[in-house]
């Protein structure tokens, strides 16, 4: 692939999908086909998503690879429809253009539970997902949107290329475009004549592509079975670059400090102890804190630490409790939303309360934030493992100094993100030291404990629930949960936008869960502090799947019925489809026959992202540990387009989910985040994973995501399962402040 970035001669309406009619942005603007930001070089961009070159065919993915594997899926979709061999097909990120915009994020940020939204309801979140996707260019990897978004844009795309590489092929053979086929990357005419791609590349790049459909699921050869990955034997042999092995002629390295009371600023400092250190070679203000320069990444960190620095107070409360006390302060003002109101206030029955408390998390990828800059002839190029392009197209921007169109985004392979690299603010940093040093590329890499000690964290969260049962049923659950508003803070940084209204993330995978109960109320209550917070992998679910799923189970215990059954027979009138996920899970965990002693099951269902995932585990005393012995997932996403991927990703998210529930949380003293590295807020290890099973249904009728939706019912199947074996009910996380575990 040689370059990406320049606008061809060209116009592509990205997957043929415009605006049917709106008023919002203006009917003009959203009718102007998006240009296509492709510039090949020496092959030809045929659309925005497909390259074909003499090398073959390269698909242009608008979402980044963070380990979750949509690039591979993305490509397949424009393969399947291409008829191309899997194992020939190149995948690159696209550069940063509204042309990768994500509707599917957007609509599914409105309001409604994504299990039973009306026709009239999708009909609206299409449009508004593809006009705010446009306006607010929503190229962001994150939400489990990124296959759901490109389903249709990539098959779209593959026919368009399929059928406009046909029409250059009649033209030169003088043979009906009707009577000729596609395989194996080439055309075939009935003589047998085959012209491959690329001889054909460059006049099919002149013809305007025809409207076409789509193969029916009947007639796919890739999709819905296992196919390798395009980037896993780069990654097995250690060859993959990731943002932080960019290597540039002449480069230099910076590490930074900032003030470990976020956001409290920098009052002064003294660079003489770093610059006496061999390697260091300057010390640069960078507005809040500090960045060394130097000739290898360990004299930049080693300076970094050596600088005498004056900081300034934190603006938000101190210490953990006070922190906490601040967000249950936040239960005597008015709800900021109320997304479930059903039924009346008060219920006939056995009455049960809860509160639950969960900790501030960090995202706490390997790859620790890091970004290379090169700031030239008053232009900024930028090489950053990023979530979201154009945010940092255009935070780099105002970091550098200049306008955002002088900014070039090369986003790399990510050594994980978790919701952490939708964030932009290593990139501006970068941005900052790089216009100080004109002409001179450098990487400005971040310790682990700069990284970790300056995250955006996963909102820590209060919750206070009162439920009712009566005659072995649940009728009522009230649902009250406080913590910091991640949208207020997030959209403004995102997209340079102030968001009030309802926080939709502090109560979802609460209020949008397939349960039948007739008085079902849920309220959300926003703590106001400048506290970072950011989207965590699963976002609200993340922690209100724990809340939901363990309250079910007290209610269960408390009406005498088994937890299971319980969840079935408030879930079967509501959805089919969440109750097909708890009957699988119920028959490949064996669950109706009882355990040996000193072993015992737990339960979760979590509807988040567009589909159900239900888990069962296993834990067992093992000498007054327990260990986390087996588990069991059955999802339903709709269709198993990338089976094997598919599966991965369940099984990622479980062990990701169990490591927060055992060791994760953020804490804070005297203003400055407690936990440095890895071992301060360990993770699951291999000696202490369980077993795991995983079942994929296709009943759901509606596409859902999977990357993030195996996480929420990790902690609560986990916690339902050691109060099953040890009658002791856990209310707060991490579980290892209240368990010794096998480890």
């Amino acid at each position: 692939m040689s370059r990406l970035g320049t606008i061809t001669r060209r116009s592509f309406l990205v997957a043929s999908a415009a605006i049917a009619g709106g008023v919002a942005f203006g009917i003009y603007k959203l009718r102007q086909p998006i240009p296509n930001p492709l510039d090949p070089g020496e092959g030809s961009a045929l659309n925005a998503f497909l390259v074909i070159d003499q090398d073959g065919v390269t698909a242009i993915s608008g979402r980044a690879d963070m380990g979750q594997g949509a690039q591979s899926t993305l490509a397949m979709l424009l393969a399947e429809e291409l008829d191309v061999d899997w194992e020939s097909v190149r995948v690159a990120h696209g550069p940063a253009s509204v042309a990768y915009y994500n509707a599917a994020m957007m609509e599914s940020a409105l309001p409604g539970a994504e299990y039973n939204k009306s026709s009239w309801m999708r009909t609206v979140g299409a449009f508004v997902g593809n006009a705010g996707g446009r306006f607010l260019g929503t190229q962001i990897t994150g939400g489990s949107t990124s296959v759901r978004d490109g389903f249709d844009k990539m098959r779209l795309a593959g026919a368009s290329a399929r059928e406009t590489l046909k029409l250059a092929a009649a033209e030169r053979l003088g043979v009906a475009a009707d009577r000729l086929r596609t395989e194996a990357g080439a055309v075939v005419a009935p003589d047998g004549t085959r012209l491959p791609y690329a001889e054909l590349a460059e006049a099919a790049a002149r013809i305007e592509p025809p409207q076409t459909e789509p193969r029916p699921r009947a007639e796919w050869r890739l999709l819905g079975k296992d196919q390798p990955r395009r980037d896993m034997a780069a990654k097995v042999t250690g060859t993959q670059a990731y943002g932080i092995d960019t290597r540039l002629p002449g480069m230099k390295f910076a590490s930074l400090r900032m003030n470990p009371r976020l956001g409290g600023g920098l009052q002064g400092f003294d660079p003489a102890p770093a610059l006496a250190i061999p390697g260091v070679e300057q010390v640069l203000d960078i507005d809040g804190g500090i960045a060394v320069v130097a000739r290898n990444s360990w004299a930049a960190m080693q300076g970094a630490q050596a600088v005498d620095c004056d900081w300034g107070p934190a603006p938000y409360p101190d210490t953990t409790e006070a922190i906490f006390a601040r967000i249950e302060a936040a239960f005597d003002d008015s709800p900021n939303s109320t997304m479930r109101d059903d039924g009346p206030e008060t219920q006939d029955g056995t009455e049960i309360t809860a509160e639950y408390r969960l900790p501030y998390l960090a995202h706490a990828p390997l790859e620790p934030m890091n970004a290379t800059a090169l700031f030239e002839d008053g232009r900024l190029t930028l090489w950053a493992p990023n979530q979201a392009p154009l945010v940092q197209q255009r935070t780099a921007a105002r970091g550098a100094g200049i306008e955002p169109e002088q900014v070039t985004v090369h986003t790399t392979a990510m050594g994980g993100g978790f919701g952490r690299r939708g964030e932009s603010d290593y990139s501006e940093l970068a941005a900052r030291v790089a216009r100080q040093m004109p002409g001179v590329p450098v990487q400005v890499i971040w310790s682990r404990e700069e990284d970790m000690t300056h995250d955006f964290y996963r909102p820590g969260v209060i919750a206070r629930l009162r439920g009712v049962v009566a005659d072995g049923t649940a009728k009522q659950l009230d649902a009250r949960i406080a913590g910091q508003g991640m949208t207020a803070q997030v959209a403004p940084r995102l997209f340079d936008i102030p968001v009030g209204g309802p926080d939709r993330a502090l109560v979802e995978g609460l209020f949008d869960q397939p349960y039948t109960i007739p008085s079902y109320r849920v309220r959300g209550y926003t703590a106001e502090m400048d506290f970072p917070v950011s989207f965590w992998r699963s976002v609200g679910a993340s922690h209100n799947g724990f809340i939901h799923e363990s309250f079910i189970d007290e209610l269960a215990h408390a009406a005498g019925r088994d937890p299971m059954e319980f969840r079935l027979d408030l879930v079967r009138p509501e959805s089919a489809v969440a109750a097909g996920v708890l009957e699988a899970v119920r028959a490949m965990s064996d669950w109706d026959n009882a355990r040996a002693s000193g072993r015992a099951l737990g339960v979760a269902m979590v509807w988040s992202f567009g589909t159900p995932v239900s888990q069962v585990i296993e834990v067992e005393d093992q000498d007054g540990a327990i260990r986390i012995a087996r588990a069991w997932i059955a999802c339903d996403p709709g269709i198993a387009l990338d089976p094997q991927n598919l599966r991965a990703q369940m099984e990622g998210g479980l062990i990701f989910g169990l490591s927060a529930a055992l060791h994760g949380q953020i804490t804070v003293s005297d203003g400055m985040v407690e936990q440095w590295n890895f071992p301060d807020t360990d993770g699951l290890r291999i000696s202490g994973a369980p077993r795991i099973e995983v079942q994929v249904l296709e009943t759901n009728p509606h596409l859902g995501g999977v990357g993030e939706p195996g996480t929420p019912p990790a902690a609560p199947a986990l916690a339902n399962a050691i109060f099953a074996l040890t009658g002791t009910r856990a209310r707060e996380l991490p579980l290892d402040r209240q368990f010794d575990f096998v480890l």
